[in-house]
């Protein structure tokens, strides 16, 4: 029933404010201005249990019921399961991309237009490339000199490290300590919890709010060529999605529709708030629904959410197909295939700031001699695509969690192992 309201509150959201957004009436839009505060609201209820839920989840998993073999494991696969999503979405974009962009209309004035609008929008597009941080200040940044800090600014992966160094660590002091520090984040995760299912009962609400508000923003305003890519991508986002699905069914030995229901929840979040950790509280609630263990729901999906983004090679190698289009570039089969693994490899380094995946496109773009100020082209029509990679990385989120508790939680030989540490 919950997420049967989510999915309509999503809906209802989407069709009244396309309605509002193409008839522009000035009574209308007044009352989407009152009620777009209460998506603000709901988003910023949800931010607020991240922090406290990840760190909570995570060292509970870790230092409660883990031995650094099956620590180890569960890093393993959880890394390997997604590396074979980002080849499977790679595969799956060099097989639509080239021929989604033959099909698009482009006239010259349309083209023409369009460069000139790339060019006017590059000077601010070329600082935030410049001022993006190296492969060595990414790595530097993993080990947080100040771990609250991490937390503020919402730098997920340091957090996580250190969360797992602190898990790691208090297996090793005496044990009243460990059982006292246990208890803590223990009763945290519980309260937090809690909250969750607080906010998530008023997710049709808050997700009516937000797609009320930016539906109606964009209107009809989409034409063209933008329109055309807009849409490639996005249906191309959506149809990998549903492609993997059955790789948690079978992977993950689940009913297809428990899947569906347990992850409906998570895209609509990812959907309306086009954040991947906003919507970690609802992966977790999916998890549980669909009887994960609390190494899944605590380590692996806090992990992924965190660092894994499968929508990538998708979103790179059509923005890189429509800018070739536009700008009359030929990409050679190698090419493709290039970016595709280049996509692939730098999936994890991808900054965390706006357009990251895009800004760290523009010099792979250059290689090719694709000109690199075509980037604002893709950031600005970024809205609607960001949602779908949004929804598609969530989804690979649950669907990595549904194969690590199988292949990896569910080992009987290191469930005899987990059994031994309690």
């Amino acid at each position: 029933m919950r997420v049967r309201r989510v999915v309509l509150g999503l809906i209802a959201g989407l069709i009244i404010g396309s309605i509002i957004g193409a008839s522009q009436n000035p009574a209308a839009l007044r009352v989407v201005g009152v009620i777009e505060p209460l998506g603000t609201i709901w988003v910023n209820a949800i931010q607020m249990t991240i922090v406290p839920l990840v760190v909570s989840l995570l060292f509970v998993a870790v230092a409660g019921r883990s031995n650094g073999e099956r620590i180890g494991r569960l890093v393993g696969v959880t890394i390997a399961t997604f590396f074979a999503l980002l080849v499977f979405a790679a595969a799956v974009a060099l097989l639509l991309g080239p021929s989604l962009m033959r099909d698009m209309k482009l006239a010259p004035d349309a083209a023409m237009a369009l460069r000139t609008n790339a060019n006017v929008s590059a000077s601010g597009v070329s600082t935030k490339i410049a001022n993006l941080p190296g492969l060595g200040a990414w790595f530097t940044s993993l080990v947080p000199a100040n771990p609250i800090a991490a937390a503020a600014s919402g730098a997920m992966l340091p957090l996580i490290v250190f969360t797992l160094m602190l898990a790691l660590a208090s297996r090793s002091i005496d044990a009243p300590l460990w059982d006292s520090l246990l208890a803590f984040f223990r009763a945290i995760a519980s309260a937090t919890t809690r909250i969750v299912e607080w906010v998530i009962a008023a997710a049709p609400v808050g997700i009516f709010a937000l797609v009320l508000a930016a539906a109606s923003r964009m209107g009809v305003a989409l034409a063209g060529a933008m329109a055309y890519y807009i849409l490639a991508i996005s249906a191309t986002l959506v149809l990998f999605a549903l492609l993997i699905y059955p790789v948690a069914a079978i992977g993950g030995r689940l009913h297809l529709g428990a899947f569906t229901r347990a992850v409906a929840p998570a895209q609509a979040v990812a959907l309306g708030s086009s954040s991947s950790l906003a919507s970690l509280p609802a992966l977790v609630e999916g998890g549980i629904a669909l009887g994960l263990s609390p190494e899944s729901t605590g380590f692996v999906l806090p992990l992924a959410v965190g660092t894994f983004k499968v929508a990538t090679p998708i979103t790179w190698m059509i923005g890189t197909l429509f800018l070739a289009r536009l700008y009359g570039v030929g990409l050679s089969g190698a090419a493709m295939l290039s970016i595709a693994i280049t996509a692939v490899a730098l999936s994890l380094t991808i900054p965390g700031v706006p357009q990251g995946a895009q800004l760290l496109l523009a010099p792979v773009l250059a290689g090719y001699g694709v000109p690199p100020e075509g980037i604002a082209l893709l950031i600005a029509a970024d809205t609607i695509p960001d949602l779908f990679g949004t929804m598609t990385n969530v989804t690979g989120d649950l669907v990595v969690a549904t194969v690590v508790d199988e292949r990896a939680v569910a080992d009987p030989v290191l469930q005899g192992a987990s059994s031994a540490d309690a």
